[in-house]
């Protein structure tokens, strides 16, 4: 009988050792096109660049050029403070309407279904896509919104939407808070789709309704998707790169106005894509890992209060 089952038990040890193979493929992935970069870059912020040939290591010198030598010092906070609008804008915008129509669905309206596929539609095309449909969209001569204005009377709202520094930013960044509606409207119904109906039927038989019921039951239990939200829309925000260059350039025109940090990257590291201009490889790496460690930190602190306030609830 032992000599029958010695080749069963071969076997099983044989298939648990392969087990542990089947995520080598992805491990070797994710080094190469997620970990190298970022050790990469990590490594080239310590040293000067004659083109794109590694030079001289100069320990700090390109974080304090970057951080205290014009025009670079100037345009590294001009970029953080569009990033940060970008941040508050989407929260306000993109999250707060995305949790109200969660929850109009949520609510089984009629329709309930479509609205679901609708307001995720845009999610699927391509940012490319989006950036050149809304360029067309925002166009000051022939664009469909200004046409609307001047068909409705109102002539004096028309704009050079893309064109003026006082609209150009914000209008990118109404145009990611449409195309990312979806993916929030998704998160949030699936929030509220996992609060336990018998919560809500006590709430009622207490007499909780309407507005009272909104704030005192619903907001409280979705504290986690709120702060789920809130992560991804802080780092989105931070790296925002495809859409503004897709709609504006690596120039961050007009006069810099629509400029973030990840376009700011690109332009030290790679040069302009409009102008002829040297490249700055040890400053763009240098600024890839300030970003890199402040989006690291910000996320493990919005992490830890996620996990205090699960904890408390």
């Amino acid at each position: 009988m032992s000599e029958e089952t010695a080749p069963v038990k071969r076997s099983k040890k044989g298939k648990g050792w392969t087990i542990h193979l089947f995520p080598v493929p992805i491990l070797i992935i994710y080094g190469m096109f997620v970990l190298y970069p970022i050790l990469a870059a990590l490594s080239y912020s310590f040293f000067s660049f004659k083109g794109f040939t590694r030079d001289a290591f100069v320990g700090l010198d390109n974080f304090v050029t970057l951080f205290t030598t014009e025009p670079y010092g100037s345009m590294f906070r001009n970029a953080f403070s569009h990033n940060v609008l970008y941040f508050c804008i989407q929260m306000v915008v993109m999250n707060g309407l995305a949790f109200l129509l969660a929850f109009i669905v949520y609510k089984k309206v009629k329709g309930a279904e479509f609205f679901k596929v609708a307001f995720f539609l845009p999610r699927l095309l391509s940012v490319i896509v989006v950036g050149f449909l809304w360029k067309l969209i925002l166009n000051p001569n022939f664009g469909t919104l200004n046409l609307i204005l001047g068909k409705l009377g109102l002539e004096n709202l028309q704009r050079a939407w893309l064109g003026e520094p006082e609209t150009a930013l914000i209008s990118i960044i109404l145009v990611n808070c449409w195309f990312g509606l979806g993916f929030g409207v998704l998160i949030f119904l699936a929030g509220f789709q996992s609060i336990p109906g018998e919560l809500i039927e006590a709430a009622r038989l207490d007499g909780a309704k309407g507005v009272s019921m909104l704030r005192k039951i619903y907001i409280p239990l979705m504290i986690p998707s709120i702060l789920i939200m809130t992560v991804l829309t802080f780092i989105q925000s931070f790296e925002a790169f495809e859409l503004v260059y897709a709609m504006q350039g690596s120039m961050g025109e007009p006069y810099y106005s629509t400029d973030t940090m990840a376009v700011f990257f690109y332009r030290l590291a790679f040069g302009s894509s409009t102008a002829s201009s040297s490249t700055a490889i040890g400053l763009g790496s240098a600024l890839a890992t300030v970003l890199f460690f402040f989006i690291l930190i910000c996320t493990m602190i919005f992490l830890k209060l996620m996990n205090k306030k699960e904890v408390q609830m």
